[in-house]
């Protein structure tokens, strides 16, 4: 592929104009089109630039050529808007998670697969400097074996957020607490340590109650299968502002713990013979207005793409990856002790 990547988005709301963004900013990227629901007959037919449309049948009965089509919709509708996608033998970018359920996301796979199609999961925070480091560390076993890991993600989200009418907040289209704000943590926590077993949870829901569906609050231990004990403990029960995401490793030959809003900075790094690197400053948060997400990463993630497209390069956020780290937030949920139901 000598040409530009022609990508259209579905779902043009905060995440959505995040992706334009980095598409409008990247050289080998062409921005084709926009598809949202919300899109009036009167806006369609003023738009000068990039065509409109109002569904994802409409766009592709248009006839414009595209390589890519980015899911940016809410998550309940990611797995039959990229099932449609890749039906029409065009690659899909989605947004996480990639399905709300691990059998739909391994349906997405298998016809990935069938077709020689690409899926590329949304994972951005695994190209984070600190992040890249803590791999790097994982993979020259540096720290010996791994005896605890403690992840803390305290997050705020408000009723601005979790507005009425809105699908943010429902079961069936937002999914739950670690679907829609900490999967990212979730997905780093696996790509460094593996999968997990022996989990026991504790939930609750402190200022949510009249507005969710779901837990804002939880606590979450566990037996990694590789070796060790973890725990991981979330809250967008925060008064104000995103307190801090951050991953404690206590370990054979040291400790290292990257805190910060975003896992975004080295707090402790003390290791047997080994000296801290200088790592490149990590991007601010995405923001959102009235509420910030994880690190800017996105522009690593069009980069890879346009690697993966052009150069035959490797895919360094998987489909595969992610059907496990859904598994992980299925056996979380369905380990949940309190029996909390709303």
């Amino acid at each position: 592929m000598t040409e530009k990547v022609k990508i259209a988005i579905l779902g043009f709301g905060y995440i959505g104009k995040k992706h334009a963004e980095m598409i409008n900013q990247n050289k080998d990227c062409e921005l084709v089109a926009l598809i949202d629901i919300k899109f009036t007959p009167e806006e369609i037919a003023q738009q000068k630039s990039n065509p409109l449309f109002s569904s994802l049948d409409l766009f592709l009965n248009g006839n414009i050529s595209t390589d890519i089509i980015s899911i940016c919709t809410p998550n309940g509708l990611h797995f039959e808007h990229a099932k449609k996608v890749l039906e029409n033998n065009i690659h899909v970018i989605i947004e996480k998670p990639i399905a709300l359920h691990s059998h739909n996301a391994q349906l997405l796979e298998d016809l990935a697969l069938e077709r020689k199609l690409k899926i590329f999961p949304v994972m951005q925070n695994r190209f984070s400097p600190p992040a890249v480091w803590l791999k790097s560390l994982m993979e020259t076993q540096i720290l010996g074996k791994i005896f605890m890991v403690q992840i803390s993600c305290y997050w705020n989200r408000n009723n601005q957020y979790y507005k009425k009418d809105s699908w943010r907040g429902t079961k069936k289209l937002d999914g739950g607490t670690l679907y829609t704000q900490f999967s990212h943590y979730l997905d780093i926590m696996y790509w460094l340590f593996g999968d997990i077993t022996n989990i026991k949870t504790k939930f609750a829901d402190f200022n949510h109650s009249d507005l969710t569906e779901f837990e804002d609050s939880g606590i979450v231990t566990f037996d990694f299968n590789s070796g060790g004990i973890g725990s991981f403990s979330f809250s967008t029960s925060v008064w104000n502002e995103n307190l801090e995401s951050s991953l404690t490793i206590i370990a054979e030959n040291g400790s290292v713990k990257i805190g910060g809003q975003y896992m975004n900075q080295i707090e402790k790094c003390i290791i047997k013979d080994y000296k801290q690197p200088y790592l490149p400053e990590t991007n601010g948060a995405n923001d959102y207005g009235s509420f910030k997400g994880s690190a800017q990463n996105h522009q690593f993630l069009y980069k890879n793409i346009i690697d993966v497209l052009k150069s035959n390069g490797q895919t360094q956020t998987t489909s595969e990856e992610s059907i496990e780290v859904i598994k992980i937030i299925e056996n979380i949920y369905s380990e949940n002790t309190d029996n909390f139901k709303k």
